[in-house]
């Protein structure tokens, strides 16, 4: 999540990176002081802002929401054995409650990428869309070229790639959306 748009154009950024998972956030640390990188970390649940939010807009956020990994399955196939019936609607609830706080913490223009390591519609295009029926403020932005990827599948309002053994990538969804400006 990054606070201070300016610094982000001019090479920097107040960056906040927040995880439910506390071993998780170390190793978020690690990888920053391996890069010389620096950034607020918070362990805390996104669906909850008031647990780690100093109440200062952000200009941009970037939500990686827990998903069914089924975009990775290439490279772990036991996941075809750890799902369950349950756990896509279940997913996609917590995405879209994930959303939905974000849109609250997210400044006027702001920008907020959603992304998931799923090729399931309903944990991807179907989520966002869902934010955008609910959240009157938010609309969706075409993502320019350079976030076109070869071979991927545009899935409005998002990009899907699929797995791809010859490529070797990854399932993957990302989608861009805005928070509309005060009277617009």
């Amino acid at each position: 999540m990054v606070t201070n748009g300016d610094r982000l154009r001019g090479g920097g950024a107040d960056v906040t990176a927040l995880d439910v998972d506390a071993a998780r956030v170390a190793l978020i640390a690690e990888n920053l002081q391996r890069l010389s990188r620096t950034a607020r970390l918070c362990v805390g649940d996104a669906r909850d802002p008031a647990t780690f939010w100093d109440g200062v807009p952000f200009e941009r956020i970037l939500v990686d929401a827990p998903c069914s990994s089924t975009g990775v399955i290439r490279r772990h196939p036991d996941i075809k054995l750890l799902r369950r019936p349950g756990d896509v609607p279940a997913f996609a609830a917590m995405q879209l409650a994930i959303l939905r706080a974000a849109v609250t913490m997210l400044s006027p223009g702001g920008r907020m990428l959603y992304s998931t390591c799923s090729v399931l519609r309903e944990e991807n295009e179907r989520v966002v869309a869902a934010l955008i029926a609910a959240e009157p403020s938010m609309r969706p932005v075409a993502l320019p070229a350079p976030w076109r990827v070869p071979g991927a599948i545009e899935q409005a309002p998002g990009v899907q790639l699929l797995p791809s053994g010859a490529a070797g990538t990854d399932g993957f969804y990302y989608a861009c959306v805005e928070k509309a400006t005060t009277g617009s």
